[in-house]
């Protein structure tokens, strides 16, 4: 239900969410090309390409009323998540040292290690600096995006301190990627609920769906991983272990085929035979299974809140583009 006090602005101020979005991609393009020359020199390169803004519109989505129309707080909350994304996108670049980011040369390759950590770091400033910029501040005190952007912090360090640990339990991987990849979901659902204006019980169920959301995301990414194509996907594939990074189903063979697990101890393994492994398992057939059960707990959710037909009709429309479904 919409909590009358919070939600008490004129409604002439309310945006309808199509124009909401593209405000939003306003705002962050103007975040980036007002930064500092010394800065912006190198950041205008992000420009070139542009991601999907999942993270953005489901927070313009879960923070729209029966109208379609949304609180402008939720223009800068949503530039804010984006550009916070992206910093994360530049830092990742660098940890993988790679080469290919949204089908653009990423930051890193272009100009070297040391610049792109430093414009990361400053997208994340930057990032701040927006979220501190809504209006009436003191409504929303429930909004912690540092906590979140100290969650995803935690989970990369958690996966580079485990990368190449053939122990990593399922678990522990799924403790990480709550973390690194689903935090920022999370924030992104729960902060415009709370800019719609709904009661705790109910702010904390679009929190746990965009949870759920978030997992979904980064479990289809490990996927892709395996089945995708540099071509689809504009980043680079089969480059997850190469890199380090053990992920769900490469977890779920090495626990199940011993044979491989012993030759993988050795370092003796070929992408093609991780690839013929982690098929042969059924390793990619597990995974989906996890992704299939947070895909019924998300739904699950939807079902629960309260919704006109429009709003769950979109909830839905994110979760299967998660998903890659739509």
């Amino acid at each position: 239900m919409i909590n009358e006090n919070t939600n008490s602005i004129n409604p002439t101020a309310l945006l309808p969410a199509d124009e909401a979005f593209g405000l939003v991609i306003k705002e962050v393009e103007n975040a980036i090309a007002k930064a500092p020359r010394v800065v912006r020199q190198y950041t205008a390169h992000l420009l070139s390409s542009r991601g999907k803004y999942i993270r953005a519109s489901s927070l313009i989505t879960c923070g729209q009323n029966e109208e379609g129309l949304v609180h402008p707080n939720t223009v800068k909350l949503a530039a804010a998540v984006e550009v916070l994304h992206l910093a994360t996108l530049v830092h990742d670049d660098v940890i993988d040292d790679a080469d290919l980011r949204r089908g653009e040369m990423t930051l890193q390759k272009k100009y070297g290690k040391r610049t792109a950590v430093i414009c990361g770091d400053y997208l994340l400033c930057t990032s701040l600096v927006l979220a501190a910029s809504i209006s009436e501040k003191e409504k929303y005190l429930n909004l912690t995006l540092p906590d979140y952007a100290g969650k995803i912090c935690a989970g990369e360090l958690e996966q580079h301190i485990n990368n190449f640990n053939l122990d990593l339990s399922i678990y522990q991987y799924l403790k990480i990627i709550s973390g690194k990849t689903a935090a920022l979901f999370e924030a992104s659902f729960y902060a415009g609920a709370v800019l719609a204006g709904y009661d705790r019980k109910e702010c904390n169920r679009y929190r746990r769906l965009g949870f759920y959301v978030g997992m979904i995301f980064q479990l289809t990414d490990d996927l892709m991983d395996f089945e995708s194509t540099k071509e689809i996907s504009l980043k680079p594939v089969q480059s997850d272990y190469e890199q380090g990074v053990i992920t769900l189903p490469l977890i779920h063979t090495l626990k199940n085929m011993v044979d491989f697990r012993q030759k993988a101890e050795k370092k003796d393994i070929t992408r093609q035979e991780i690839n013929t492994a982690v098929k042969h398992s059924g390793g990619l057939v597990f995974t989906k299974q996890i992704v299939d059960k947070y895909y019924k707990k998300a739904i699950k959710v939807i079902n629960e809140l309260s919704l006109d037909s429009v709003k769950k009709a979109k909830l839905t429309e994110v979760l299967n583009k998660a998903s890659r479904l739509g």
